[in-house]
């Protein structure tokens, strides 16, 4: 499945330290909870992901623990972020999700790779 979320506001926040952090901790959601990152990629107010999951992964689970995860921990670490943030939210609460078949696979993992390029 291929995902994307947004920083509340569109705030451009995800760059240098945080950015690194932010991929480090959807790393170890997806090893705790069983799913695999096949390619991510972070600008600075959005996160592209491509997922492989089991068909019994929830996908709103998923979601919601990359999401709720990310931001307690991100606060938790750098608390100037919650008090920046109006209403100390760091996702914006929608997101889009898509399944993938094997046959796009590949174009959607190129697509994802140009995202922090631009091509």
């Amino acid at each position: 499945m291929i995902t994307y979320v947004s920083i509340i506001y569109r705030y451009k926040l995800l760059n240098g330290r945080i950015e690194q952090r932010i991929r480090e901790m959807i790393y170890g959601i997806a090893d705790k909870h069983e799913f695999r990152i096949i390619v991510m990629e972070c600008n600075e107010d959005h996160v592209h992901l491509l997922i492989d999951c089991s068909p019994q992964h929830y996908i709103p689970n998923i979601v919601k623990a990359l999401k709720g995860n990310t931001a307690r921990f991100l606060f938790k670490e750098h608390p100037q972020l919650k008090k920046r943030l109006w209403g100390g939210h760091l996702w914006n609460p929608s997101y889009f999700v898509a399944t993938v078949s094997e046959n796009t696979e590949a174009q959607i993992k190129q697509y994802i790779e140009s995202q922090k390029s631009g091509e």
